[in-house]
């Protein structure tokens, strides 16, 4: 029933901010969450390595600064994915860029790689309680002269906090996406 009556509320606010508002409140009630249930041991999957409680994980795009992973994870996701994080902040693509599909109870997103930088999710990860798997996707840059240096950038600062790295390698965020 709560989550019902949230719904509703985040509904009557534009897409970005409702996905802003459920972020802060995913953190203010992280504390509050229980941890989840053991899955069912016919879930586990593993794969190079790491071992997933079950194979259902938040992909990147929804906690672009490592802000709730913890929080995420009490929700049963088998992991769960942060980012897309660059080196430097940026703003990503002009507003409005987040649509609702109410019919198809979906979602466009073409935010680009708006994100704080490696530093605001590295010192958002430093506060995090650790739970689950943590992935992070790491991108390069709009502006960028060397995607290459971007990346690696990424794959060597202090998220290593995370378990694994995904390389985002197209995206809204390019211009060549941006039509």
């Amino acid at each position: 029933m709560v989550f019902r009556l949230a719904t509703r509320a985040l509904r009557l606010l534009p897409p970005e901010k409702a996905h802003n508002a459920t972020l802060a409140l995913a953190g203010l009630a992280a504390p509050f969450l229980p941890s989840t249930a053991t899955d069912d041991p016919r879930l586990a999957v593993s794969v190079l390595g790491l071992h997933f409680p079950n194979p259902v994980g938040l992909a990147a795009g929804f906690d672009k600064n490592a802000q709730v992973p913890h929080a995420m994870a009490k929700f049963g996701f088998g992991f769960v994915e942060c980012g897309t994080v660059t080196p430097r902040p940026q703003i990503g693509n002009p507003q409005p860029r987040l649509f609702r599909l109410t019919q198809d109870r979906a979602v466009i997103n073409r935010m680009g790689f708006n994100n704080g930088g490696i530093a605001e999710a590295t010192a958002n990860l430093n506060r995090r309680t650790r739970t689950g798997i943590l992935g992070i996707n790491i991108g390069a840059n709009k502006d960028s002269a060397d995607r290459i240096a971007d990346y690696a950038t990424g794959s060597v600062c202090r998220l290593c906090d995370g378990q694994c790295f995904v390389a985002q390698h197209a995206g809204a965020a390019w211009p060549a996406e941006q039509g």
